[in-house]
Parts: structure tokens; C-alpha cells; sequence
């Protein structure tokens, strides 16, 4: 097969290969045994969020050898590196909890640093767990180089008293054996089996709500987001995804001619339509962010709005993402949102043809059990949801799949929380009263640091049965996995003075997903009156390191959380340099 010829002269990796004054560079490679033809031609990385820290990020590795056989085979010479993650599984309810966030922004940063330093052309990322698919696509677009998203795959669904479970199913276990529903032996079998393989949560959490979103923004090959880790099918779209970013590198399309705000909304189409994870509204500004674009959570939220949702799956629905994978997965899907005219056809993806293109592609029709036919949805309108009002000036988000009309409003007296910790120890000890809305405060960006997800309590609540019976809100976040009436991102947070902070018992809040408001009974005289007498953020313990890092840095929740100033403040390209 005729080799293809790539011209360096434009491209980052000419300034460590080419020229008689980069022979030191050249050793390098020689030492690690490149050839003379390896060593001029692109170099590719091939990023890895890779560590054993839990089932979604192990299998990895290997994916990343199927993507430098595809990267070789295009001729590129592939530069294999790994980056952190943090699991959210792992940290959730405790401590640890407070690196998850601040764990995108250093997936970003560690990305971005490692193929600044090493002058790479192009990348292909991998990633597993929630916040290291948008950490991996931040690093993307900040760069704007070629680029080719893949997940992992999600895990397999375990079995347990003959019924599909998940990771959700032992969370929401532990409220059952609080509340003396279930025995130590039966949540030990439980706990024994709900995880069965490698890949990240099987629901639509966050990280599978992350791997739809990186197809419907054209980051990442068509499908390759739905085969669950353990599926050998995985390492053929790896090493498709190493053709295809030399192709874009060949054609000179790069991340930000990819991320658009009309593939930005494209990609809010798919949270919405499949009940996807709170955090989106977190992410997809966080990413709009590094391309300079103004997408906020306003913006996240009225594309949610007038989204239909029609993809049963949990937590809301009744299926997992290896069901939505047989039943055609996300290009099914998109085919739907384009029947509804929800989709802009014209978006580019990693394939070099248009999102439109890709739909005409698909064959498969709706299964109406797990992919329900857009003109039959589950709800008319998106499965997460926007609100606002005197208590969220600047927004807060709900996610509202599987919950009927009358579900979606609530009115009730606060039970005010000065921390995660203290509201799980009360959910525990079951000191709340039905009715309450419980509000959980200082929890997050800055305040936390850290803007810990709820899980611990939110499942045990839905494990005693109270789910339906008392709200939370809070400035801290929700995992994808959370059920019930659970209002994240309150912004501006209690660090910053937000509404939030002013709330004692007693103040009767009103949640209404159906009108999008989030207001408490109080007039502006009395919320100014008690500012005035506020002592100001709760001191941490986080004086130092990373977390005290971050929590000078981190901007407000509503744009992103983000720590620079993005790509409207960039005064060079990379690629260019």
C-alpha cells in the first residue's frame, strides 16, 4: 500500500524531528525504537485516562493499543501517554469526593501540557468515568488540533434475584438496610454482583450521558459510544478512530471546526431526549468554554425544554446503555431528533462528513421499548430541566425523567444543612420529616471546594422510600444516578452570598420543574436584611494543595465552573505556533 506523505512544515512536531539542530530530540526516539520513517512523520497522541482505580478506566489501556495499530496503518507514529481520573463511584460520601471536579480541569490541563511540551500533531483520547470525558474533550477543543473522541464503554449489567442491577441499585440499597429493609447478607450478595465487568456505570449517568454527547458534537465515530467495555467490537472502533484522526489531520479539520454552537445544541438535544445526567449542564458550558463560545446553562436548559424525552433508561427508565446499543444506539437516536426537526444537519464530524450525512447513513428504525419513536415520547419535553428565582438568581438544574406532572412541583418548609455529611447523618438517623425540603449548603465550586455529587444521600433517601416525599436542593451537584426531587447548581452558591446562604428553617421553598422556578417566600427586604448580618463563606479545611487551587480559580457554576479564561481570551493557536 502506497505510504501517504505528510509536509511537517506547518505541523507542531516539525519543531522536535526535523533540522540538524533537533538530533538530541531524534535520539530520544531512536532510544525508544522509532525508525527514521516514524520519526517524520505526524506524531499522534494517544491519550489515556487509564488507572486501576476502577472498572470504567481499566480496560483502557488496551483500547489504546487497537487506536495505534489505526494510527500506524494511516501513517502516523502514535505517542501512547495517560493522565489522571478520579472515579466518582469511588469518592462519593466522603472526602475524597472534593477532587472530582477539580479532576476535569487537571485531565484538561495535563492534557494540554503534555502535547504542548512534546509538540504532538493530533490526538486521540480515551476516557471512562464521568468528569474524564469532558476533561478529555476540554483538551480537545482548547487546543484545537485534530481530534478524535472514544469512550471506553460502559459496564455490564449485573444480575441479582433475577433482575438487571446496577451500582444505582446498591447506593439505594444501603437507605433499605438503614431503614432495616434489608439484612448485611443481602446487601453483601448485592454489592457482589452489581458490577460484573469492565466500563463505567451502565445507567444514563455521566459518564454515558458524556459518551452520547461526544457522537451527537461529531467528536467522536459514529456508534462507537454504545459497545460495552468487555466487547472485543470496541477495539475495531479504537483502531478506526487512529484512521480517522489521520485523516482529519491529513484534510487539516480540526476540534473547533467540530464544536460549534449548533453541534453544542446538538449535543443538549441528546441529554434532553435521553433523560442524560445534571451534570451536562455543567459540561457542555465548561467545553463551549475552551472554543470561546457563550453556551451557559440558560442556553443548556431551553434546548432541555423543548426537547421530547423518549429513551427509557435508568435511573429514570428501565434500561441500561448496552440495551440502547442493541436497540441501534445513538445514531438511532439523532435519527429521531432530526424526524422532530431538533437536529442541525450541517455540523461536522470526525468522519469529514456532516452530521446529516451520518443520519442518511442509518437504517435502524426505533424499538419503542428501549428508543421510543419521537412522535411517542415518554414526556414532550426533556428529561433534565432549568430553574430560576429569587433563591437561583443565576439557575439551578433538576432532572425530571420518570417523574409524573404532579411529581414535578413541591412546596415545603427548609431543613437547612451546613454540609453533605450532616444531611446524610440526618437522612440516616431519619430526623427529617416528610414534606421538608432539605437544602444542603456551602457545597459548591468554591465553597466545598470541590462541588461534591449528592448520591450517598439522595439514594439513601430513595432506598427508605422518602424520595418522593421530601425535596433536596443544593449548590453542590447530583450524580447522574440520582432520583427523586434533587435540585443541583443553585447559583450563585453560599460561598459567593447566593440566596442560598441566607436560608434558616422554616422558609417555605416552592420547586416547580413544570414553570422552571425555584423560589422561597421571602420578600427582597428580608434576604437583603439577612446578607447584611451574613459572616461571609464557611472557612475549610482546604488551606493549601490542589483543592485550595482550585477554589481561588473556579468560576460560577452557570458557566461552566471553569478555572481560565477560555478561548476568547487566547492571543495564539497551537497549531500554529
Amino acid at each position: 500500500m502506497l505510504k501517504r506523505k505528510f509536509d511537517k512544515t506547518n505541523l507542531p512536531s516539525r519543531h522536535v524531528t526535523e533540522g540538524p539542530a533537533r538530533a538530541p530530540h531524534r535520539s530520544y526516539y531512536y532510544a525508544m525504537g522509532l525508525t527514521e520513517d516514524e520519526i517524520h512523520q505526524p506524531l499522534v497522541g494517544v491519550a489515556t485516562c487509564w488507572n486501576e482505580a476502577a472498572p470504567c478506566n481499566i480496560a483502557l489501556n488496551r483500547q489504546a493499543q487497537a487506536v495505534k495499530l489505526g494510527v500506524k496503518a494511516a501513517d502516523g507514529t502514535p505517542r501512547e501517554f495517560t493522565t489522571i481520573t478520579v472515579t466518582d463511584g469511588i469518592a462519593m460520601g466522603h472526602e475524597g469526593m472534593r477532587s472530582s471536579l477539580a479532576s476535569r480541569e487537571a485531565i484538561a490541563d495535563t492534557v494540554e501540557l503534555t502535547m504542548r511540551g512534546h509538540c504532538y500533531d493530533a490526538i486521540v483520547g480515551l476516557a471512562g468515568c464521568d468528569k474524564s470525558l469532558p476533561g478529555m474533550m476540554m483538551a480537545m477543543i482548547r487546543l484545537n488540533v485534530p481530534s478524535v473522541f472514544i469512550y471506553g464503554g460502559s459496564i455490564m449489567p449485573g444480575r441479582h434475584n433475577g433482575r438487571d442491577v446496577t451500582v444505582q441499585d446498591v447506593f439505594e440499597a444501603v437507605g433499605r438496610h438503614q431503614a432495616g429493609a434489608n439484612s448485611d447478607a443481602e446487601l453483601a450478595a448485592l454489592e457482589r454482583v452489581a458490577c460484573p465487568s469492565a466500563g463505567a456505570c451502565g445507567g444514563q449517568f455521566t459518564a454515558n450521558t458524556m459518551a452520547c454527547v461526544s457522537e451527537a458534537i461529531g467528536l467522536a465515530l459514529p456508534n462507537s459510544a454504545g459497545a460495552p467495555a468487555p466487547y472485543e467490537s470496541r477495539d475495531a472502533y479504537a483502531t478506526a478512530s487512529g484512521e480517522a484522526v489521520m485523516n482529519l489531520l491529513e484534510k487539516n479539520i480540526r476540534a473547533r471546526d467540530i464544536v460549534t454552537r449548533k453541534s453544542l445544541e446538538n449535543a443538549a438535544r441528546i441529554v434532553a431526549c435521553t433523560g442524560g445526567s445534571t451534570n451536562a449542564g455543567l459540561h457542555l458550558p465548561a467545553m463551549a468554554h475552551e472554543a470561546g463560545i457563550d453556551f451557559f446553562l440558560d442556553d443548556v436548559c431551553e434546548i432541555f425544554r423543548d426537547t421530547p424525552y423518549f429513551v427509557n433508561l435508568k435511573p429514570g427508565g428501565d434500561y441500561v446503555a448496552k440495551d440502547m446499543y442493541e436497540a441501534g444506539g445513538v445514531p438511532v437516536v439523532m435519527r429521531e431528533l432530526r424526524k422532530a426537526g431538533l437536529i442541525h444537519e450541517d455540523c461536522m464530524t470526525v468522519t469529514g462528513y456532516s452530521i446529516g450525512e451520518e443520519i442518511d447513513k442509518v437504517e435502524r428504525e426505533a424499538d419503542g421499548k428501549v428508543i421510543h419513536p419521537v412522535s411517542n415520547p415518554i414526556t414532550k419535553s426533556g428529561g433534565v430541566v432549568g430553574l430560576k428565582g429569587n433563591l437561583a438568581p443565576a439557575g439551578a438544574i433538576v432532572k425530571v425523567a420518570g417523574m409524573s406532572e404532579e411529581e414535578q412541583v413541591f412546596t415545603g418548609p427548609a431543613r437547612v444543612f451546613e454540609c453533605e455529611e450532616d444531611a446524610f447523618e440526618a437522612v440516616k438517623a431519619r430526623t427529617y420529616k416528610e414534606g421538608e425540603v432539605l437544602v444542603i449548603r456551602n457545597e459548591g465550586p468554591a465553597g466545598g471546594p470541590g462541588m461534591r455529587e449528592m448520591l450517598a444521600t439522595t439514594a439513601a433517601l430513595s432506598g427508605q422510600g422518602m424520595g418522593k416525599k421530601v425535596a433536596l436542593i443544593t449548590d453542590g451537584r447530583f450524580s447522574g444516578a440520582t432520583r427523586g426531587f434533587c435540585v443541583g447548581h443553585v447559583g450563585p452558591e453560599a460561598a459567593h452570598g447566593g440566596p442560598i446562604a441566607m436560608l434558616r428553617d422554616g422558609d417555605v421553598i416552592t420547586i416547580n420543574a413544570r414553570t422552571g422556578e425555584l423560589s422561597v417566600d421571602l420578600d427582597e427586604e428580608t434576604l437583603a436584611a439577612r446578607k447584611s448580618e451574613w459572616a461571609g463563606p464557611r472557612d475549610t479545611i482546604y488551606a493549601s494543595g490542589a483543592l485550595w487551587k482550585y477554589a481561588q480559580l473556579v468560576g460560577e457554576t452557570y458557566k461552566g465552573a471553569v478555572t481560565h479564561p477560555g478561548g476568547k481570551a487566547e492571543k495564539h493557536v497551537y497549531m500554529d505556533l
